[in-house]
């Protein structure tokens, strides 16, 4: 179980895209980088292991609160370097990227490394495709107007305010993802079942151990709270700006070629090297997702390339600011949220696009669609 890679062969190599995979290609963008990864590995390992030393050290004391989001932002950016090793970014063999996937995932992060794959793995092939990308059909967040009207009780009055609920939401993230991890190691539906128990285990007994020895109870408590909150918050608003107040694409849509189907519902953020180091090199969703193979460290010039052939194919390529993409995701949220009326008897009112619609992409023939989603599969 490997998240979607670029498909080697097959029509996504065929017109538009075979073009644009060319010159990158021939650019030297798809080559592994083991140098860089082993330094930002070496480099998290070595803060992680301070952290943990400083913690010791500390011992029970309040002052311990200032360093769970140091802990979270670490954790955080090892859970991305899970990411890149996930996507083939780091290793060629499929085995050693599953082992090395499954340590960083269950061991150090404490997520189930299987589930997250399968899970990102639909994204991928379905960027903000309702009913098919998971990230489109959010619990917390709700992304159009017919996704508010399924929503009852407390979801609805959440999906009401959901613009003003968004960075509080944002801090159950954590939470979801041990829901989702405990859920998914107890029915076994991953590929190596028992190794992930017993990693995930043991990260939640060493880490439960640890807080129990070093501080107070209501000190561990506030410490585990206050870890998990700033992790959801890291982790959400990291991958927030990608998609979020995009447009989005219906269920029964018209299939499009692999090059509109990822650029038209992705945004760039529009920053410095220090924003894209913390968002681990996915403020550069566009080439991400067209490349998902392509080391991070290459995803900047990769962008230069990209943008030059959308605006020779007349493709819209989305960038924006770190702020302006968070005034547009709310500003979405609040347009769905208003369509929510206070009487739940009302039926749910249709919002205006918050922003321009992308045009319709491109249909593709039954013929290549059916070779695509078979090369995507994989």
């Amino acid at each position: 179980m490997t998240v979607q890679d670029t498909p080697p062969t097959g029509a996504t190599r065929r017109g538009d895209f075979a073009e644009l995979h060319r010159r990158v290609c021939d650019a030297g963008l798809l080559r592994r980088r083991p140098l860089y990864y082993a330094g930002r590995s070496a480099g998290l390992f070595t803060a992680l292991a301070l952290l943990l030393v400083w913690f010791v050290v500390l011992g029970a004391s309040w002052w311990q609160l200032g360093l769970a989001p140091l802990f979270a932002l670490v954790l955080g950016q090892l859970a991305l370097l899970g990411h890149d090793v996930a996507h083939h970014a780091v290793f060629a063999g499929r085995r050693t990227t599953d082992l090395a996937g499954i340590v960083l995932g269950n061991l150090v992060v404490g997520m189930s490394y299987g589930w997250w794959v399968s899970d990102h793995n639909r994204h991928h092939a379905h960027p903000n495709r309702e009913g098919h990308d998971p990230a489109a059909d959010s619990l917390l967040f709700a992304r159009t107007t017919e996704q508010a009207d399924r929503t009852r009780g407390l979801r609805r009055i959440v999906a009401r305010y959901q613009a003003e609920l968004f960075f509080p939401l944002l801090s159950l993230q954590a939470l979801g993802l041990l829901v989702a991890t405990c859920l998914t190691l107890t029915r076994g539906t991953v590929r190596y079942p028992a190794l992930e128990r017993t990693l995930a285990a043991l990260h939640y007994v060493l880490a439960t151990a640890l807080l129990a020895v070093v501080l107070a109870p209501l000190q561990a408590l506030a410490f585990a709270v206050l870890f998990g909150a700033v992790l959801g918050v890291y982790l959400g608003c990291i991958f927030a700006p990608n998609h979020k107040g995009m447009a989005m694409i219906g269920p029964d849509a018209e299939r499009a070629d692999y090059l509109r189907r990822q650029v038209l519902p992705s945004r760039n953020l529009r920053a410095g090297r220090f924003v894209h180091f913390v968002f681990g090199g996915l403020g550069y969703q566009i080439e991400h997702h067209l490349f998902p193979a392509m080391p991070v460290a290459a995803l900047r010039p990769a962008s230069r390339l990209v943008r030059d052939y959308c605006a020779e194919l007349g493709v819209p390529y989305c960038e924006a600011g770190l702020v302006a993409s968070f005034r547009e995701i709310l500003r979405d949220l609040r347009a769905v949220g208003r369509s929510v009326p206070a009487d739940p008897r009302q039926p749910t009112q249709p919002t205006q696009p918050t922003q321009p619609t992308a045009p319709e992409p491109q249909a593709v023939p039954e013929p290549q669609a059916a070779s695509e989603a078979g090369a995507a599969a994989r």
